[in-house]
């Protein structure tokens, strides 16, 4: 075989390898879909992992959840009238605050059956991303980070600083204790407590403490989740009726 025939044959096979992937539905994005794919299922599977990249971009090796890709797939949900509940499964170490609790309020407002599933870690903003479901588990070896806000970088030591560092706690801990059943007292021991967080303050919660705690419903696993959310739905379809 000549060497032209050889690349053009070559050529040819890539080219059929890429559009039975387009058309199967296998082409994997790496920086996140906007769209919401199309699936004969009625549950739409959302991850939150990595860190959650705000209004800042972060480097390119940070594994991320984007903000901006979170929401507009949360909206699409919303208006699609062939998904029925949203399965949000989340493994973040936090990220920012501002861009969590947007998402956290978005999930919480959707008129669909949610269900949260924390496997690895939830920790940080990821606190009110998981109880922003209707139901929330969490694996058994998994665990919560408990802290309070902290910023990075250069800070203004002015009062008006402190000020809004302290109304944003206010709006994490108001989020938290209205979307669980953990206590506002209890919450807060938990986020400044002292001595179990290397160089800072807050608390490391497992998987079995986070329910007894009241903040996450239950330890469980995917079909834990799933068994869940398709019982919401069916619940969902009785009183609509």
């Amino acid at each position: 075989m000549k060497r032209e025939d050889w690349f053009y044959n070559r050529e040819v096979e890539d080219e059929a390898t890429e559009a039975e992937e387009v058309k199967t539905g296998q082409v994997i994005q790496n920086f996140g879909a906007v769209s919401v794919p199309t699936s004969t299922s009625r549950i739409h599977v959302m991850t939150i992992i990595g860190q959650v990249e705000g209004h800042m971009v972060l480097p390119p090796n940070n594994k991320t959840t984007k903000y901006e890709h979170i929401m507009p797939q949360l909206v699409a949900i919303e208006q699609n009238k062939e998904i029925e509940g949203l399965l949000i499964l989340i493994n973040t170490v936090g990220g920012d605050v501002e861009a969590g609790l947007a998402i956290a309020e978005m999930i919480a407002s959707l008129s669909k059956p949610t269900v949260s599933l924390v496997i690895g870690g939830g920790h940080s903003i990821g606190v009110p991303i998981a109880v922003s479901a209707d139901y929330s588990f969490i694996a058994e070896s998994a665990t919560m980070t408990i802290h309070p806000i902290r910023l990075t970088g250069l800070v203004v030591g002015a009062q008006s600083s402190f000020d809004y560092l302290e109304k944003m706690q206010e709006r994490v801990n108001k989020f938290v204790t209205h979307h669980s059943h953990i206590n506002g007292r209890k919450w807060k021991e938990l986020l400044f407590k002292t001595g179990e967080l290397s160089r800072d303050i807050g608390t490391s919660v497992s998987g079995s403490d986070s329910v007894k705690y009241g903040l996450i419903d239950e330890i469980g696993g995917l079909s834990d989740a799933l068994c869940k959310l398709e019982s919401l739905i069916e619940k969902k379809g009785d009183d609509d009726k």
